[in-house]
């Protein structure tokens, strides 16, 4: 079954995640001006690349760390580039 909870979990969190962040952006200008499907092509490789990368990468962190300071350094990290990107 391709609709579990999981796939429209993963499918939910990837497109509202991206939309209309500078990748996307990128890739709307690029395909102005080059051929569409070539556009799609490289784009949809480029994302299931960094995409499988990211869930193998996290497999295999997860078996080794403890998911809550994973958690607390990604919020550290999220609120000091915000603040970063405030004060700039």
């Amino acid at each position: 079954r391709l609709c579990t909870p999981i796939f429209l979990e993963a499918f939910m969190l990837t497109f509202f995640g991206e939309w209309g962040d500078r990748s996307q952006i990128a890739t709307l200008t690029l395909a102005a001006d080059q051929d569409p499907l070539g556009v799609i092509l490289g784009g949809c490789a480029g994302h299931t690349l960094c995409t499988g990368l990211a869930v193998f990468g996290g497999e295999w962190l997860g078996k080794r760390i403890s998911p809550r300071p994973v958690a607390f350094i990604g919020g550290f990290l999220f609120l000091l580039f915000a603040a970063m990107n405030f004060f700039e």
